[in-house]
């Protein structure tokens, strides 16, 4: 499996952020991680980059523990969080090689990977000038420098517009093809449009998972109300 927890808990104080959660995702697919706001998403993919311990279980990414093996899980790991922290006053190609740098990566991945987002364009300008939706095509080529195995995206489309939707999603499942994605999101049609397989979250606890198809197939189940029924 790309990605294994077993009875998964994070406890902040008294409360409980992750509530023992169990999943397989197998390698080649992208998953949609659904939930409202508090759910558990972020704290669940911040133990499988390595950036937070759990407090009790286990969690698993490419064979590797999260918690004993943290650095040879980061050299495995993309990782897109909600905020895309990017030196503004740096250049594209300037943070990218730094980044590169960082994971050992070689110089020609950097051009590789400018080319795979749709970069070219914008390369030489300097991050503060450039518009959001290609700030996040910046967070992904960092993201994707060192050809990671899997893939952790946190709202990767939050405040695009639809022209930049349309771009980031081709992006995301064009990468895709050959990683595992993990892919967090409140917008259904995004799921929908992306992912092979959809688990639903609430309150720390995962309570259901389904194939997308249950959901886009003719006479299938609407994926918004099914939301509303197992998070409310």
């Amino acid at each position: 499996m790309a990605i294994s927890t077993s009875g998964l808990t994070k406890r902040y104080g008294t409360q409980k952020a992750l509530d023992s959660v169990s999943l397989d995702l197998p390698k080649g697919q992208i998953v949609g991680l659904l939930g409202p706001n508090g759910a558990g998403k972020s704290t669940l993919m911040k133990i499988l980059t390595g950036y937070l311990p759990a407090s009790d279980g286990s969690a698993t990414v490419c064979g590797l523990d999260c918690a004993k093996e943290s650095i040879e899980v980061r050299k495995r790991v993309g990782y897109l969080p909600e905020h895309n922290p990017l030196y503004q006053d740096m250049y594209v190609t300037e943070f990218l090689h730094f980044v590169a740098e960082l994971y050992g990566a070689p110089k020609e991945a950097v051009e590789q990977r400018i080319a795979e987002v749709g970069l070219t364009p914008e390369r030489h300008k300097q991050i503060k000038q450039l518009s959001k939706g290609y700030r996040q095509r910046v967070g992904l080529a960092a993201a994707l420098v060192h050809d990671p195995e899997v893939l952790i995206l946190d709202e990767p489309t939050t405040g695009l517009d639809p022209n930049q939707l349309v771009e980031i999603r081709k992006l995301i499942r064009n990468v895709g093809a050959n990683k595992t994605v993990l892919l967090s999101t409140h917008i259904m049609q995004e799921v929908e449009a992306l992912c092979d397989r959809v688990i639903f979250i609430k309150k720390g606890q995962i309570v259901r998972e389904d194939a997308i198809e249950t959901f886009t197939k003719k006479g299938g189940e609407n994926l918004e109300a099914t939301f509303r029924k197992v998070t409310s």
